[in-house]
C-alpha cells in the first residue's frame, strides 16, 4: 500500500481552487492520484463555461481521461471540499477509494452514502480551504447557493 503524503495533494487541490478563484469562479479544486503521481486535475468551472457539472471533481476526473476500472481502483482524488451527491456518484461509479477532503464545514455532501459503500474518507479540516469558501461566500452568496442546488436566501 502506498503511503501518500496528503498535504502535499491538497496543497495542489488548493492551487487548482485558487485558479478558479483568479478566473472569477467558485474556489474548489481537486486532484487524482495514482501510485504517488497526479493523474488529473481539475477545478469548478461552472460560472466560467456556464456549465452545468462542471464541479472540480467532475473536471478533475474529464481532464484525467478514460482510464480502466484497474487505474481508478487504484487512485485518492483530493477535493478542497466535501464532495457533493453529483460528484459521490462518480466516484462511486468508478470506485475510487480514497477521498480526502480539505473540510466539510463549509458544505457537507453525502459523506456517509461514500463510507457505507466502502469508500475511506480523510477530512483534513485545512482552515486555508474554509477561508477560501468562506471569503468567496460573503462576497457571491448567490452563486454559491446556485452550486450546492440551493436557493439561497440573502
Amino acid at each position: 500500500m502506498i503511503i501518500y503524503d496528503h498535504t502535499f495533494f491538497m496543497a495542489e487541490a488548493i492551487k487548482e481552487a485558487r485558479k478558479g478563484l483568479a478566473e472569477g469562479g467558485i474556489p474548489i479544486g481537486s486532484v487524482l492520484v495514482k501510485a504517488g503521481r497526479i493523474i488529473g486535475r481539475g477545478y469548478n468551472r461552472r460560472v466560467q463555461k456556464g456549465s452545468a457539472i462542471l464541479h472540480a471533481e467532475m473536471d478533475c476526473l474529464e481532464n484525467a481521461g478514460r482510464l480502466s476500472a484497474v487505474d481508478y481502483e487504484q487512485c485518492t482524488i483530493y477535493s478542497t471540499l466535501s464532495p457533493c451527491d453529483m460528484c459521490s456518484g462518480a466516484i462511486l461509479l468508478y470506485k475510487i477509494p480514497r477521498v480526502v477532503m480539505g473540510e466539510n464545514e463549509t458544505f457537507k455532501g453525502p459523506e456517509h452514502n461514500l463510507s457505507s459503500r466502502g469508500v475511506e474518507l480523510i477530512n483534513l479540516d485545512s482552515l486555508e480551504c474554509k477561508n477560501l469558501m468562506r471569503d468567496f461566500i460573503a462576497e457571491n452568496f448567490r452563486v454559491w447557493h446556485e452550486d450546492i442546488g440551493e436557493r439561497g436566501s440573502k
